[in-house]
C-alpha cells in the first residue's frame, strides 16, 4: 500500500487529482482509521485503457 500523494507522482497526477479520485472510487483504496492508501497491486487496472473507451480507436 502506498499513500495517496505518493501514488499522485507515480501516476503522473496532482495531489488534489489522486484524493479526488480516489473519493469518486476511481483508484483502490483501503482505509485504515482516517487514513487512506492506495492498493499498489490494484494500481494497475487505473493505468490500463478501457477497451468500452472508443476515442482511442477513433484517433486511430
Amino acid at each position: 500500500m502506498i499513500s495517496i500523494p505518493e501514488a499522485a507522482r507515480e501516476l503522473g497526477l496532482s495531489r488534489a487529482s489522486a484524493y479526488r479520485y480516489a473519493a469518486e472510487g476511481k483508484l483502490p483504496v483501503k482505509r485504515f482509521g482516517r487514513r487512506v492508501y492506495i492498493v499498489r497491486a490494484q494500481l494497475a487496472d487505473f493505468v490500463k485503457p478501457d477497451p468500452t473507451d472508443s476515442t482511442e480507436a477513433d484517433a486511430a
